[in-house]
């Protein structure tokens, strides 16, 4: 024992101050300084049950705690239910390629190659060879190695002998499997003649048994003996350890004295208080909550009360607050189970009166008296109906107001005709039913006075409907303008939160360390932000709550949702000051879109009226009434639909096609009817037309002055002022005389009638000017087949066309021709730049009618030249001097002379008697050459110098010819 003593690894000491000094000694040495568990519990949070989350070694040291839990890793990697270890165990959980996946070498370890050993193996080398030295020269142990193997072995053997049954470590005799294998029953079995040989089988078996028992016995023995050394000393070491183990019991049992003391003096007081405070907190917000639910309890009642007095904003505000409430602060209440689903029926049953409420208002705001009030009807309760359905999402209700004018619209018309119709004696009601056949029964004042007064009521109506488009989209700007500052907010917000992130991280790092929140915050300053926050979350033990008095305050109510809605006021242009709030989930593509359907709904507005009062003008078309129109009346007619279309377009800010299309269709009509009228007209004057010269009274030459300022226009009639002047024979203008048929007279106020009806009906300014292109071309070809084409003979019945018809036809076109280029003006003022390749129409007319005015005056030419080949060709050169020819082509030029002088200015009289002289000349020369007379001074020369002489002097005696350069030297033959 004395070995067993010395050998004990385990100091001795005699006192226990020794004891505990050797202990923290090896404590030290070898393993590391461990903090014990936290024995603070952690700061509250808001629930008693929390405060002893963590196990305390001074609460829980006679329970279990999480301390007591071990891990054991193989047997939580190695599955007891598999026979053996499978090759797929890892790649169950983690793939196929776990096992056969190789690892990718790290770049942080260096390759180790044999090179890497060779200093180790030059350092070893003489030690192995020492070592193997040494072991020759120790005794061998093989005698004391060959006596255990041996006394192993024979161990061995014997326990063979004993059944593996008895070694199985679940034997058990109660099973009796177990128990009849070990006894079997022949044994004991003593029937028949056998019962000595059982009874000597029977002993056999408990000699047996006591053989293996013997066996066992021995071995264990042996096993004792080999190992009685380690088992004295494991004996002596216990009494020793019972001995430490005392001792620390003691002072582990004087520590947790001290340390339950400690908790009672100092932690105990603090952690009721703390209990204490959270338990009233838990109170107030347990009233707080009854107090919600009471309110909570009053929504359907308020609800009801708010629908009575049409306020569904209002209603829908706290329905939703309450769904809202219901889902976070209460739910799980079960007197509250069937509200939610109530509130939804009630919803449901909101936006059903808002549809029928808006109808209603549309139809009463529609159908009021059409003054000249454009008032919005009640803009507070409009505006409270059109947030109502934006918050409840019904985009659609437009479609409402849209069909509302539709048949606003019908009603205008139908009411404005009944009510003409009963003022007009002469249609009998009872005779006449239809109101449309009623309508057709008035003339056209009457029905012009209806027309007017139904563009008059339509526009009271545009007024009023754009009133009220007006508001309804300013509340949907109003809505879209709070989403973009509601999203700059968040964008702020979101900003700061980043620069709060790191006060949060502190916090957060504070209170894992087990610090309380209001201490760590003493330590340092904190952001007002931070603060806030933390705040709403704890609670510092050292700050008075809030009392029971102050539980209605907005610092202690409950958090709910209702209190986190923001309102913004906003004020409608009518003055109408609305609270909009947050929950109205609108994106802002939808609601420009549904700004843009408001908008096209006021244009759609103006699109009905012009189709309601195109029906209106078709019905009264149907018997042609407005082809019957004259020009004044269409005129006035269409003066009013212009005006009409205008301040639609001013009102609406759109055009709409429909009416101006059916204005330009009767616009057509009327322009078709007014040329075919013209024209017919025109050519009965022309096929009557003796082509003489007409007087001038002073109405036509009152027409010309009207027009030489530039400006076409028609002047008024003053008939005494026409009395008192006489006709005149010339036509003035400009100064200038133009001698004019009656057609052409009135030609020029046809013409002027066309300007005047295009500055009237400016839409038809394209067709009257082909239709006027179209009337000229017509008199040119018209006139040159009567006078040029000789078709005047057979139409008029004239004896011949003489050149005084011929001079006046070219006066006359003459005069055309100089009011083209006004007209051209006219038009042009008119047109818009795309359509002024249409003015060449002009330019092309101007050159007809000067082509035509170059074949009269070479017809003219012409009749001359016939003359004088006739004369000429007779020509003798012989006395008498002057010779009957000359005498005869003097008559004839004196003929010519008389009847074109008053009817073409000077100089064209001029122009023309030198090209008639040049082709005197040219027959006069050829007649001498053919009779041989040359100027050469002789008595036939003499005579020729006569006749020249008095030919040349009668024709300067002519009136504006005495001036005109005859050079009669051409008519001699030049001398080479």
């Amino acid at each position: 024992m004395a070995s067993s003593h010395s050998s004990s690894p385990v100091p001795q000491s005699n006192s226990s101050d020794a004891f505990f000094k050797k202990e923290m000694d090896a404590t030290k040495r070898f393993r590391p300084v461990q903090s014990l568990p936290d024995v603070c519990p952690k700061e509250p949070t808001g629930d008693p049950n929390n405060l002893h989350d963590s196990p305390s070694l001074v609460v829980d040291q006679h329970r279990w705690t999480i301390y007591h839990s071990k891990v054991n890793l193989p047997a939580a990697l190695n599955d007891p239910r598999l026979a053996k270890r499978e090759s797929d165990f890892f790649t169950k959980t983690w793939g196929v390629d776990f096992v056969d996946t190789e690892v990718t070498p790290s770049f942080y370890l260096p390759q180790i190659t044999k090179e890497h050993f060779a200093l180790y193996q030059q350092e070893i080398t003489p030690r192995e060879k020492v070592h193997e030295r040494c072991k020759n020269i120790c005794t061998p142990k093989d005698t004391f190695d060959r006596t255990l193997l041996h006394t192993h072995d024979k161990s061995r053997t014997d326990l063979e002998q004993v059944p593996k049954i008895f070694m199985k470590p679940d034997f058990a005799l109660e099973d009796s499997l177990t128990f009849n294998a070990v006894l079997p029953w022949s044994h004991f079995s003593t029937a028949g003649g056998k019962g000595n040989c059982d009874a000597a089988s029977s002993k056999l078996l408990q000699e047996k048994l006591s053989h293996y028992l013997d066996i066992v016995e021995v071995n264990i023995a042996h096993q004792i003996s080999l190992r009685s050394e380690a088992f004295f000393h494991a004996m002596t070491s216990q009494h020793e350890l019972q001995d430490y183990l005392r001792k620390t019991s003691q002072a582990v049992k004087l520590l947790r004295e001290k340390i339950s003391k400690i908790d009672k003096v100092m932690c105990e007081g603090s952690l009721r208080v703390l209990r204490l405070s959270l338990t009233r907190n838990n109170c107030i917000k347990a009233y707080n909550k009854l107090k919600l639910m009471a309110t909570v309890h009053q929504t359907q009642p308020t609800v009801q009360l708010l629908l009575s007095t049409s306020e569904f904003v209002g209603a829908l505000d706290l329905i939703a607050t309450t769904q809202e409430v219901l889902q976070q602060e209460l739910q799980g209440i079960h007197s509250f189970r069937h509200l939610g689903s109530q509130l939804c029926e009630l919803e449901k049953l909101i936006d059903k009166m808002m549809i029928a409420e808006f109808s209603t208002y549309a139809r009463n705001d529609l159908n009021r008296p059409l003054e000249d009030d454009c008032q919005i009807l009640e803009e507070e309760r409009l505006v409270s109906l059109v947030f109502g359905l934006l918050k409840q999402r019904k985009l659609n209700f437009y479609e409402i107001y849209g069909d509302e004018m539709i048949i606003t619209a019908k009603n205008i018309i139908k009411q404005c005709v009944v009510n003409t119709v009963s003022q007009i004696e002469e249609i009998d009601t009872e005779v006449v039913v239809k109101l449309a056949d009623q309508m057709r029964m008035m003339n056209f004042p009457q029905w012009f006075d209806l027309l007017k007064n139904i563009f008059s009521k339509f526009t009271i109506f545009l007024k009023r409907i754009k009133a009220t488009l007006n508001t309804i989209r300013s509340v949907v700007f109003l809505v879209l303008d709070k989403n973009q500052k509601s999203r700059d907010l968040e964008d702020t917000l979101q900003k700061n939160s980043a620069k709060d992130s790191t006060v949060d991280t502190e916090v957060a790092y504070l209170t894992h360390e087990g610090m309380f929140i209001s201490d760590a915050f003493s330590e340092g300053d904190v952001p007002p932000v931070a603060a806030d926050t933390t705040s709403q979350r704890n609670t510092s033990p050292n700050s008075e709550p809030c009392s029971s008095d102050s539980v209605s305050e907005p610092e202690c109510t409950t958090d709910s949702s209702s209190s986190k809605e923001q309102t913004s006021s906003s004020v409608t242009p009518g003055g109408v000051e609305m609270m909009i709030s947050d929950d109205m989930k609108l994106t802002d593509l939808e609601l420009v879109r549904l700004a843009n359907n408001i908008q096209e709904l006021l244009y759609n507005a103006s699109d009905i009226c012009h189709d309601r009062s195109v029906k209106f003008l078709m019905a009264r078309a149907k018997d042609g009434f407005l082809e019957k129109l004259n020009s004044n009346e269409f005129v006035a007619l269409s003066r009013l639909m212009e005006g009409f279309i205008l301040d639609t377009e001013q009102i609406c800010g759109r055009k709409s096609m429909s009416l101006r299309g059916a204005l330009q269709s009767q616009a057509n009509r009327f322009v078709n009817r007014f040329h075919e009228e013209r024209k017919t007209k025109l050519s009965l004057l022309l096929d009557n037309e003796r082509w003489k010269q007409a007087e001038v009274s002073a109405e036509f030459q009152d027409l010309v002055n009207s027009v030489s300022d530039g400006r076409i226009s028609l002047p008024e009639k003053k008939m005494a002022a026409t009395e008192e002047r006489k006709p005149t024979e010339f036509l003035i203008v400009e100064g200038q005389k133009y001698a004019t048929v009656g057609t052409v007279l009135l030609l020029i106020r046809i013409i002027l009638e066309y300007c005047q009806c295009v500055d009237n009906i400016p839409s038809i300014t394209t067709d009257m000017l082909t239709r006027l292109s179209d009337l000229l071309k017509y008199f040119n070809s018209r006139s040159c087949q009567l006078v040029l084409g000789a078709g005047a003979l057979q139409v008029v019945g004239l004896k011949t066309i003489t050149t005084k018809n011929l001079a006046l036809s070219s006066r006359c076109l003459q005069l055309i021709v100089h009011y083209i280029p006004i007209i051209r003006a006219h038009f042009e003022a008119r047109l818009q730049p795309k359509q002024f390749s249409m003015l060449r129409h002009f330019d092309h007319i101007t050159k007809d009618y000067h082509d035509h005015i170059a074949e009269i005056s070479a017809k003219l030419v012409a009749i001359m030249d016939s003359l004088f080949d006739k004369l000429l060709s007779k020509y003798e050169v012989k006395a008498p001097v002057p010779s009957a020819c000359f005498r005869n082509i003097c008559k004839q030029m004196a003929k010519m002379h008389e009847a074109i002088y008053d009817l073409l200015p000077e100089e064209q009289t001029q122009m023309l008697f030198l090209r008639i002289n040049a082709s005197y000349k040219l027959h006069l020369k050829r007649q001498l050459a053919h009779l041989n007379v040359v100027n050469d001074g002789g008595p036939l020369n003499g005579l020729v110098t006569s006749d020249v002489a008095f030919y040349t002097g009668n024709l300067q005696a002519l009136k504006g010819l005495n001036n005109l350069d005859l050079n009669m030297a051409e008519i001699w033959e030049q001398k080479r």
